[in-house]
């Protein structure tokens, strides 16, 4: 079953790029107390991704913190490596980019899905979140190839 508004967001633990390497980050330090955007890719650097779902957080990042938005997160399937290359790529300085490796969080919200068939083993489904202190107060899932209810512009708006 997938996580719905009114939801609590479960523990897990994520990879971010350090000075020194990959490090831990855990959900209680990026949800709790705070007022998070998160926002879901199936994977970085590929085409509706790079183009317009993180291009949208990135030009409207000032915006979305500005409705009292503490963290704007992006999350994708992909190692700690590469999500920080695709921020960099992609000018992302000021969004938390989050490495999901092996589906954990995504399994654990209910929206993995499988990408086999493109060749890209388990991945989460593209969806935007707007938790405040741990609680889902948004939730946008998109069909498959959609990028609307989980754009940088409806999460704005829901704010």
């Amino acid at each position: 079953m997938s996580i719905k508004v009114g939801d609590t967001i479960p523990a897990a633990t994520f990879k971010i790029m350090g000075k020194e390497g990959p490090e831990n980050i855990t959900t209680d330090d990026i949800f709790v107390g705070k007022k998070v955007a998160l926002f879901a890719v199936p994977g970085a650097f590929t085409p509706g991704c790079s183009v317009t779902h993180l291009p949208g957080f990135v030009v409207n990042a000032d915006k979305i913190k500005a409705k009292g938005v503490d963290t704007i997160a992006c999350m994708a399937v992909n190692d700690a490596f590469v999500m920080s290359a695709w921020g960099k790529s992609q000018n992302a300085e000021e969004l938390l980019m989050l490495a999901d490796g092996n589906a954990e969080f995504a399994d654990a919200l209910g929206l993995a899905m499988d990408a086999s068939g493109f060749g890209m083993g388990k991945r989460s489904q593209r969806f935007a979140m707007i938790v405040d202190d741990g609680k889902v107060t948004y939730l946008g899932v998109e069909p498959a190839g959609g990028i609307d209810v989980s754009s940088a512009d409806n999460v704005l708006a829901q704010l």
